[in-house]
């Protein structure tokens, strides 16, 4: 097959919203007299829900895995126009290789059945197509991606900045140059809610083949270059803690984002503060604690560090495009949204260090 035949059917971004979804609500509550997984997810989906009734909660949403590029991104936004996320930890592939990349006016594609077995990956690379399991990129089209966010970096004053403001910077662009085709992007809507996006391992995505094009290109004119200081993010994030005590987590996979995103109350302590430990606790994650890695490591096991409170905390076991519209779905439908105001941390984290420290 030709690359055009291959790039033909668009992944679709489930919508929430839409009044079809609203039976959501009646089925989690079904859910929550059965048992197993069904149970969890309803009672998580509860837990949400209470976050989002405690105005005095700020909810930090955490993204790993690949799942912007499998039809989630309009959950997302849709969380975020509706004051039901203040800010964000995430994978940099989310953010950058999959959001910033549609918003640009790219597309992730439906893999045809017999790609999924691997045995034609020779041939794709060839094509310059890349597969995440059963979905397709065009590598070209990945390239502008890369290119793209080294002509931000570069435009931007040599220093060292946190992932949030590189992103921010990306958001900045995007209302320049994006368009229509952006209106459903992460990060555009977070840079015009003030909502904070962090990505502890920022390079470890397009943004990386940028910073390294950024770093070759000023050095080999002798001229001062700007980096991605990991450190800074983690201040900024604790700072939100510190003035935000009251605080819930809805995590999505695990790994750096669900770290980065717990150990912010020991770090409040570090510095002097006895922060509460997060009141709420939500992680979506198909880990368990047989592989003996983060990501499955339970909400139970986090208390035991002071991170996490174990009232309101539920694992749920399942891949995230089953659970998340679910869950989201039913808290969107609840409504208890319409009494939440933005908290526009991204704004605060602006001011100088001595106004937030």
């Amino acid at each position: 097959m030709t690359k055009k035949q291959l790039l033909t059917d668009a992944i679709e971004h489930i919508d929430i919203t839409s009044a079809s979804y609203k039976s959501v609500v009646p089925m989690v509550e079904s859910m929550s007299k059965m048992a197993f997984s069904a149970r969890d997810l309803a009672r998580a989906a509860d837990i949400y829900d209470r976050m989002i009734k405690d105005t005095d909660c700020s909810v930090i949403l955490c993204l790993a895995g690949s799942l912007i590029s499998a039809g989630l991104k309009k959950v997302i936004v849709d969380l975020l126009r509706n004051n039901m996320v203040d800010a964000i930890v995430s994978t940099g592939a989310n953010i950058v290789d999959q959001d910033f990349f549609e918003a640009l006016g790219f597309k992730h594609y439906i893999a045809d059945e017999k790609l999924k077995s691997g045995l034609h990956d020779g041939e794709l690379r060839d094509l310059m197509i890349d597969r995440i399991y059963d979905t397709l990129i065009d590598e070209e089209e990945l390239r502008i991606c890369d290119d793209i966010t080294f002509k931000i970096f570069d435009e931007m004053e040599p220093r060292a900045y946190s992932s949030r403001e590189f992103i921010k910077a990306m958001g900045e662009y995007l209302e320049k140059n994006g368009g229509p085709k952006c209106d459903d992007s992460i990060v555009y809507e977070c840079f015009k809610r003030d909502i904070p996006i962090f990505c502890p391992a920022f390079s470890d995505c397009s943004a990386g083949f940028g910073f390294v094009a950024h770093i070759a290109a000023r050095q080999a004119k002798g001229e001062p270059t700007s980096a991605c200081d990991s450190a800074k993010d983690f201040y900024e994030l604790t700072q939100l803690k510190i003035k935000n005590p009251t605080t819930g987590l809805l995590m999505i996979g695990g790994g750096v984002p669900k770290n980065f995103a717990q150990d912010i109350v020991v770090s409040a302590e570090i510095l002097g503060v006895d922060a509460p430990m997060h009141k709420y606790a939500i992680q979506i994650t198909v880990a368990d604690t047989r592989d003996g890695a983060l990501s499955g490591s339970t909400l139970k096991e986090a208390s035991s560090w002071g991170k996490v409170d174990t009232v309101w905390e539920q694992m749920v076991y399942s891949e995230a495009t089953l659970a998340l519209p679910v869950l989201a779905g039913y808290a969107f439908h609840k409504g208890n949204w319409k009494k939440r105001e933005p908290k526009r941390f991204a704004s605060l984290l602006d001011q100088p260090v001595e106004a937030v420290a």
